[in-house]
């Protein structure tokens, strides 16, 4: 029976991990409707109302103390930028090669930052790691076509942003004690809201005549199952199956974008990010046993 129950939830994972994957497609139909922090606001509002139940119907403690709270506050300025940038890469690029390059960027910049100032222990196997990680980005913004106006690119520069941001996101949620990870998630993405409604947005200036149902669908599909679906089911699964086992998973999520871009934005199946990928999975994997992932959506 326990055997049944963990095929079932693998096969729920793999939903998970396409979700993740297809929040690319949906922020790329939005740029055409909102501005970034437009975006923030509404998927994070739409998470609240969604994941709040969920922490409540598994009764999940709500208690903060004074240090986590800090750290959500911190972690709330790196969402926010990584928001700005993972919005705009996709805006002004392609979702698949955002899907993959920031995905797999992530937890290598994870490990160099760790590494740098965290004074983290690196191997020959590491640095052997971060070289096929290396060249595996460079194929993925086709670096050998030697196009200096392509490899600078504006997009490719806010991926890497994002995927910075991330890191430093990971690295300071990896910090928190006495909180679940989940609850710690919902007050990042409450003070997230706050911040981007006191500083960057103004409520009533948004043109919510323009909206029609492919922009309802798009922000609905990414705020309820990108990442209240996605997110839940990720920490659920970091308790039902272990970290390790489950950071696996996000090695889904750059397929799941490349192919949903294929399909709903008839992008054209680049070769040079499917084989970039490909390596970069491979390098995150040798790094895998060494770093700990966590990731949040």
């Amino acid at each position: 029976m326990k055997t049944n129950e963990n095929k079932i939830f693998i096969l729920i994972m793999i939903v998970a991990m396409a979700a993740w994957g297809a929040s690319w497609v949906n922020a790329k139909i939005l740029s055409s409707y909102i501005n970034e922090y437009e975006l923030i606001f509404f998927r994070n509002i739409f998470t609240i109302i969604t994941l709040t139940p969920i922490l409540i119907f598994i009764k999940k403690d709500f208690k903060i103390n004074l240090r986590s709270f800090l750290l959500v506050i911190l972690a709330s300025i790196f969402m926010i930028g990584y928001l700005k940038y993972y919005f705009l890469g996709t805006k002004f690029g392609t979702a698949s090669l955002g899907g993959a390059f920031v995905t797999t960027l992530i937890p290598i910049n994870t490990f160099i930052i760790m590494a740098i100032f965290f004074k983290k222990k690196t191997s020959k196997k590491d640095f052997f790691a971060l070289s096929l990680g290396v060249i595996g980005v460079l194929t993925m913004i086709d670096i050998w076509n030697f196009r200096i106006e392509e490899i600078f690119a504006i997009e490719n520069q806010y991926f890497l942003y994002a995927s910075i941001l991330w890191a430093m996101l990971t690295i300071t949620s990896s910090k928190i004690t006495n909180i679940s990870p989940l609850v710690f998630t919902l007050y990042i993405y409450i003070i997230t809201t706050i911040i981007v409604m006191i500083f960057f947005l103004d409520i009533s200036a948004i043109e919510y005549s323009k909206f029609d149902n492919i922009f309802w669908f798009n922000i609905l599909s990414l705020a309820l199952v990108s990442t209240t679906f996605a997110t839940s089911v990720y920490f659920i699964g970091i308790e039902r199956l272990g970290a390790k086992e489950v950071s696996t998973f996000i090695f889904l999520v750059p397929f799941f974008a490349i192919i949903f871009s294929i399909i709903f934005l008839d992008e054209a199946l680049n070769y040079s990010i499917i084989i970039g990928t490909v390596l970069t999975i491979i390098a995150v994997a040798i790094l895998n046993n060494v770093i700990y992932l966590k990731k949040y959506y």
